[in-house]
């Protein structure tokens, strides 16, 4: 009724486990896990950080913010609509930024902002999807979020290798 000498699983499943942090999280398209990123144009990432897919951009952005500190007096910080809040385009201003983000539909006061510079917000979605040409990001291989901070160090120094 028990195992005898030499059956069962096999030793080397025991000795070591991979335990730590892993921001992964159910959204509406299923597991996944968001990248946030500060970057100065579409080949240089300045912060990043990770998130599970069920949580809010806006807080994760504001703490990549944070880390940031001051910036030149008015630097303009474009931004995705998921980080148009009050409290995210008050630190910017709080930081010497001018933040250009579009307000949203529903805003009972809109502001207005740089529509032509706005534009360019393309370049950082470009880099992210240069980013997920790379099987191990879309993917996720990685169970761990070291790991998988790794080698998307290691894809945004290829891609600011590469030669355009």
């Amino acid at each position: 009724s028990g195992l005898h000498f030499g059956e069962g699983s096999p030793g080397w499943n025991w000795r070591f486990k991979k335990t730590g942090p892993q921001a992964i999280g159910k959204s509406s398209g299923g597991w996944n896990t968001k990248i946030h990123m500060v970057a100065a144009d579409a080949r240089t990432a300045i912060a990043f950080a990770l998130s599970p897919g069920h949580d809010h951009d806006a807080p994760h952005g504001r703490a990549l913010l944070e880390e940031l500190g001051p910036m030149p007096e008015g630097l303009p910080l474009l931004m995705d609509r998921a980080y148009e809040g009050n409290e995210t385009r008050q630190l910017v201003l709080d930081l010497g930024m001018i933040p250009v983000v579009p307000p949203k539909s529903n805003r009972l006061y809109p502001w207005e902002y740089d529509r032509a510079l706005y534009k360019k917000r393309n370049e950082i979605e470009r880099l992210f999807r240069r980013l997920k040409g790379f099987r191990r990001i879309f993917s996720r291989f990685e169970k761990l979020d070291v790991v998988f901070l790794a080698f998307l160090c290691f894809a945004l120094i290829l891609e600011a290798l590469r030669i355009a």
